[in-house]
C-alpha cells in the first residue's frame, strides 16, 4: 500500500469511475470493461471497505461535448467529502478534455482526495504530484486530436477513392468488387423506379407519398444493426419517398460528406449536435457516374429544384410551386422594380377578387407594386394556350398514353409482391416438409407460419383481381374525344373539372417566372414572360381607373353626426367615425368628447335607450348568439336572410333580437354549418388533368 494513503483515507469510501466512449466499445470491446471493474479489487486490497462504483458514462464520449451524469455524480461526492480515491484505469477515463480533468483535480486538492491509476497514487495537494497529472491530462486531451486527426485524414482519404463503404440505400449493394452494384432484386429495383416516375409525374413528393398510400404498395427500408443489413418493405411514409428523392447515389453519383455537425455553447458547455445538411457545392466527396443510376445526374438536379419550390415555409427568392388557390400565378410572380416575389393577398369572401403586391423590403415599409389578378392571369393564360395551341395534339396522346403506363406500373408492383409472397411460402412448406413429424412443438409452430404464409397469397391474389376488375370497370379514353377537344384548348382550360391546381403545375412547365411592373403614364401593367428554355414575351394589359380617390371619398363630420348622432352612443360613434377616416377639424381622431361636443354645437339630442325602440344588436353579438362567423352574418344580411339596418356605409349594422328564432334565419344558419369542411383528404387538389366527357 502506498505511503500516500493514510488511515485518515481509509476512514472514507473509494470511487471506481468506469467508462467507454461508444456504445460499440460498450458491446465489443469487453476487455477494457473488465480491466476497469478489476479495480474493484485493487480499491480493496489498497485497504477501502467502502468501495463505489461509478458506470453510468459508457457509451458516453469524454470530449466534453456530451453530458455525463455519472462525472457529475463524482464531482458531487468529492466535494461531499466522503470520497478519498478516486481510481481509474488512466486518465482518459476520467475526462478527454482540460476543462474537466483540471476541475477534478482542485476539487480533490480542497477535499483531500487522492487519484489513484495503476501507475501509482498522486496527491493533488503535493506540487510534484499536481504537476505529472497537469501532464496526464494534456496528453490525454492530445492524444483524443490526434487520434481524431489520423481517423479524419483516413477516412477522408478512402472516401475520396469512393472505397470507403456505408450503408447503402434501398435499391444497391456492395458487390464483390468493392463497388456498388444495382439491387438484383426486382421487386426493389422496381418500386425505386415508381418513385421516381410518380415524383416526376405529380411534382411533389407528398402527392407521390399519397398515391403508394391510396395504392396500398409498400417500400422497401433498410434495417440496419450492428452485424447485418437487411431490407424490410413497410407501408409506405412520407421520409421514406423523401429520402429517396434526396439521396445523391440514385443518380449514380458517390456521395460523403454531405452533413456537417455543429457546435453550441449550452450552459458554458459545448453542444454537439450533427446532421445538419450541406449544399452540394460544400460536399466532402461526389463522384459522378461512379456507379449506374436509377435517374440521370440532370434528373437529380431537377428533382432538388422542385423540392425547393415546394417548400414555401423557406424565405427565398426563388419561385414557389403551386398550391392551388383562386391565383393563377401563385409564386411565379416577380416585381418588375425591386426583384422580390410578390404575394397573393386574397380577399376575405371566395369569388372576389384578390391582388398580386410586392410590399419591398422585409420591414412592410410600404407597397413597391400592386395590381389586381384577374386580369393579369388571363393574359398569361391566352398567351400559353397560343403557346401550346400547336402541340395539343401530341400532349392528348401522351396523357393517354401516361394513363395506361401507370396503370401497367400499379400491376406489376402487385405481381412483384404476389411473386415474393409466393417465394415465402414454398419456402415455409419446404421447412415443414423437412422436420420430424415426432417433433409436435416445432411441426406446429412451422405449420402455422406456412399457413399464414399462405393467408398473404390469397390477400395479395384477391388485391390483384380486385384490380383487375376495376381496371375493367373504368370506361375507356375514348382518342377520338381527346383529340377534338385539343383542337378547343380554351374549352379544356376553362372546364369546370379542370382544377387551379393542375393549371398551375401546367403553367410551371412551361413558363420560368412573370415580371410586373406598371406604366403609370399609360395607367397599363407590363408583364413579361420567361417562358422555359429562355425567350421572353411582353404583353400589357389595362388598368382599372377609379372613379375617385381615397380622400374623396370619405364623408364628411358633420353629415356623419346629422345622421347618426341620437341613434347610437357617443363612443360607439366615435368607433365608427374613425373607420370612417372621418377627420376632425385639426387631423385628429374622434373621442367621445369631441363627437359630444359637436353633436351638442348641432343641437342634436343625446342617444337614449328608452326611447330606441325595438331591441337591436351588434353584428359580433349577432354571430355569438347564432355560433358562426361575422363573415357569415354579413353574408345572410347580403342574401336577405337576416334582416339588418345601417343608417349609412361603414355605419353599424343593427339587428333585430327578435329575428334570430326566425325559420329563415335558422335555414340559413344550417346551410351554412353544413357547409363546413367534415374530411380535409376530400379537399385535396386534383393530380391530374380531367377532361370533359371523358
Amino acid at each position: 500500500m502506498s505511503s500516500k494513503i493514510t488511515p485518515e483515507h481509509l476512514c472514507r469510501s473509494a470511487v471506481v469511475y468506469i467508462r467507454q466512449s461508444t456504445l460499440t466499445q460498450v458491446l465489443e470491446n469487453t476487455e477494457s470493461q473488465r480491466r476497469q471493474y478489476e479495480l474493484v479489487e485493487a480499491a480493496r486490497a489498497a485497504g477501502f471497505t467502502s468501495v463505489m462504483v461509478i458506470d453510468d458514462d459508457l457509451g458516453r464520449s469524454g470530449s466534453g461535448a456530451a453530458e455525463r451524469p455519472g462525472f457529475q455524480k463524482l464531482a458531487a461526492a468529492v466535494c461531499a467529502g466522503t470520497v478519498a480515491a478516486v481510481f481509474c484505469i488512466e486518465a482518459s477515463r476520467l475526462a478527454r478534455n482540460g476543462r474537466d480533468w483540471h476541475h477534478l483535480i482542485d476539487l480533490c486538492a480542497l477535499a483531500g482526495a487522492l487519484v489513484v491509476d495503476p501507475d501509482g497514487v498522486y496527491d493533488p495537494r503535493l506540487i510534484n504530484d499536481r504537476l505529472l497529472l497537469g501532464l496526464k491530462g494534456t496528453m490525454s486531451e492530445y492524444e483524443l486530436s490526434l487520434l481524431r486527426q489520423r481517423g479524419l485524414a483516413a477516412r477522408d482519404a478512402k472516401a475520396g477513392r469512393g472505397d470507403l463503404r456505408f450503408t447503402l440505400p434501398p435499391g444497391y449493394c456492395w458487390g464483390e468488387s468493392a463497388r456498388i452494384e444495382l439491387d438484383p432484386d426486382e421487386r426493389v429495383a422496381g418500386a425505386i423506379r415508381l418513385v421516381f416516375e410518380k415524383f416526376r409525374e405529380l411534382g411533389s413528393s407528398r402527392q407521390a407519398y399519397l398515391w403508394f398510400a391510396d395504392s396500398g404498395l409498400s417500400l422497401p427500408v433498410v434495417r440496419r444493426n450492428s452485424t447485418a443489413r437487411q431490407i424490410e418493405w413497410r407501408p409506405a411514409a412520407y421520409h421514406t419517398v423523401h429520402q429517396i428523392l434526396k439521396s445523391p447515389i440514385y443518380a449514380g453519383a458517390y456521395a460523403f460528406g454531405r452533413t456537417r455537425g455543429r457546435t453550441r455553447i449550452v450552459d458554458g458547455r459545448a453542444r454537439k449536435t450533427d446532421g445538419h445538411p450541406r449544399p452540394i457545392a460544400d460536399w466532402a466527396v461526389l463522384l459522378r457516374d461512379n456507379h449506374e443510376g436509377y435517374i440521370t445526374w440532370e434528373r437529380f438536379e431537377e428533382n432538388q429544384r422542385v423540392l425547393l419550390e415546394n417548400a414555401h415555409m423557406k424565405k427565398r427568392t426563388s419561385r414557389k410551386s403551386g398550391r392551388g388557390g383562386r391565383a393563377l400565378l401563385s409564386g411565379l410572380v416577380r416585381c418588375g422594380r425591386c426583384g422580390r416575389m410578390m404575394r397573393v393577398f386574397y380577399q376575405s369572401r371566395a369569388g372576389h377578387p384578390y391582388r398580386y403586391q410586392c410590399r419591398g423590403d422585409s420591414n412592410g415599409a410600404g407597397l413597391c407594386v400592386g395590381i389586381g389578378g384577374l386580369r393579369i392571369d388571363r393574359a398569361v393564360a391566352a398567351q400559353v394556350l397560343e403557346a401550346v395551341s400547336a402541340h395539343a395534339v401530341e400532349a392528348a396522346l401522351e396523357a393517354a398514353e401516361q394513363v395506361e403506363r401507370a396503370a401497367i406500373e400499379q400491376r406489376r408492383a402487385v405481381e412483384r409482391e404476389l411473386e415474393e409472397a409466393q417465394y415465402e411460402a414454398s419456402l415455409a412448406a419446404r421447412r415443414y416438409e423437412l422436420v420430424d413429424p415426432g417433433k409436435r412443438h416445432v411441426a406446429r409452430e412451422l405449420e402455422a407460419r406456412w399457413n399464414t404464409a399462405l393467408e398473404r397469397v390469397e390477400q395479395i391474389g384477391r388485391r390483384l383481381v380486385g384490380f383487375d376488375a376495376e381496371r375493367a370497370s373504368r370506361p375507356r379514353i375514348d382518342r377520338a374525344a381527346l383529340m377534338e377537344l385539343a383542337q378547343d384548348l380554351p374549352a379544356v382550360w376553362n372546364a369546370p373539372t379542370t382544377s387551379m391546381g393542375t393549371k398551375q403545375r401546367l403553367l410551371r412547365v412551361l413558363i420560368e417566372e412573370v415580371m410586373l411592373d406598371l406604366d403609370d403614364d399609360a395607367n397599363q401593367a407590363m408583364v413579361t414572360i420567361h417562358w422555359v428554355g429562355g425567350r421572353h414575351s411582353e404583353t400589357r394589359v389595362a388598368r382599372v381607373r377609379t372613379r375617385r380617390s381615397a380622400s374623396e371619398s370619405r364623408p364628411n363630420a358633420v353629415d356623419v353626426i346629422r345622421k347618426l348622432g341620437g341613434r347610437c352612443p357617443d363612443r360607439e360613434l366615435a368607433v365608427t367615425m374613425n373607420r370612417m377616416r372621418c377627420r376632425s377639424d385639426d387631423g385628429g381622431t374622434w373621442t367621445m368628447m369631441r363627437v359630444r361636443e359637436l353633436r351638442e354645437r348641432m343641437g342634436i339630442a343625446e342617444f337614449a335607450a328608452a326611447t330606441a325602440g325595438p331591441e337591436t344588436i351588434s353584428i359580433d353579438e349577432t354571430a355569438q348568439r347564432l355560433g358562426i362567423c361575422v363573415g357569415s352574418v354579413h353574408r345572410l344580411i347580403r342574401e336577405g336572410k337576416l334582416p339588418a339596418t345601417q343608417l349609412m356605409p361603414w355605419a353599424p349594422w343593427k339587428v333585430p333580437a327578435e329575428v334570430l328564432e326566425s325559420e329563415t334565419v335558422q335555414i340559413g344558419v344550417r346551410e351554412i354549418v353544413a357547409r363546413r369542411p367534415g374530411r380535409t383528404k376530400q379537399l385535396q387538389d386534383v393530380k391530374t388533368l380531367r377532361l370533359p366527357g371523358i
